[in-house]
């Protein structure tokens, strides 16, 4: 007999919220939630009270060139890395969070016009992943996709972004080698651009 390598997981029906509150509401939103899940040995946990980030959900965008095996990555400054970063402006890929009624690629579309000035179409789009950023403090689920398109005509170093975010994004065009040797260095520091270019590392010879 073959042994099913399958695992059994509890699902949200093994959970129970008995409240949410809101605690904060401004950019960003902070809930308190009062819950109680199954446990391993199947019984139920007692009462836990947690405060969860409810910063929404985002899009990461990837624009790749498989032709010259260029990447593009964008740097700006994020006050997150203050506390702990001797330089708090990041490398990072394009991304952004939904608008109304949008869809991931709507969102992928539109924010790689805002903060690269690349005006890419739903063709070039392909899935990548999707993940959760920090589940143990935030519900923000990530949506990560990949373009694969001529990078050539990149203006390097343009600097791009909306004025009413205040944002001010420069873009870096680079072979794909010298981006994983910023990572390797330990430049590049963020979540979404670490997974990203560990994925192009794994898939880059695939991609047509």
């Amino acid at each position: 007999m073959t042994k099913s390598n399958t695992i059994k997981q509890y699902c949200s029906g093994d959970v129970t919220v008995m409240a949410r509150d809101i605690k904060y509401h401004g950019f960003f939103r902070i809930d308190q939630y009062q819950i109680k899940h199954r446990l391993f040995n199947g019984q139920w946990s007692g009462l836990i009270s947690r405060e969860i980030f409810e910063r929404g959900d985002a899009v990461v965008l990837i624009p790749y060139d498989p032709v010259n095996k260029n990447v593009l990555l964008i740097e700006q400054f994020r006050p997150g890395a203050v506390r702990t970063e001797s330089c708090p402006w990041c490398f990072e890929f394009i991304a952004g969070m939904f608008g109304e009624n949008e869809r991931p690629i709507d969102v992928a579309i539109r924010e790689a016009e805002e903060e690269a000035n690349l005006i890419v179409n739903e063709h070039q789009i392909r899935h990548v992943m999707n993940y959760l950023s920090s589940p143990g403090g935030t519900s923000e689920k990530l949506y990560m996709y990949v373009a694969l398109m001529d990078l050539s005509k990149v203006v390097n170093g343009c600097v791009s972004g909306l004025d009413e975010e205040n944002e001010d994004i420069k873009s870096h065009l680079m072979e794909l080698d010298s981006a994983i040797n910023l990572l390797n260095d330990g430049k590049i520091n963020n979540a979404s651009t670490i997974i990203g270019l560990q994925w192009l590392a794994l898939n880059h010879t695939e991609l047509v």
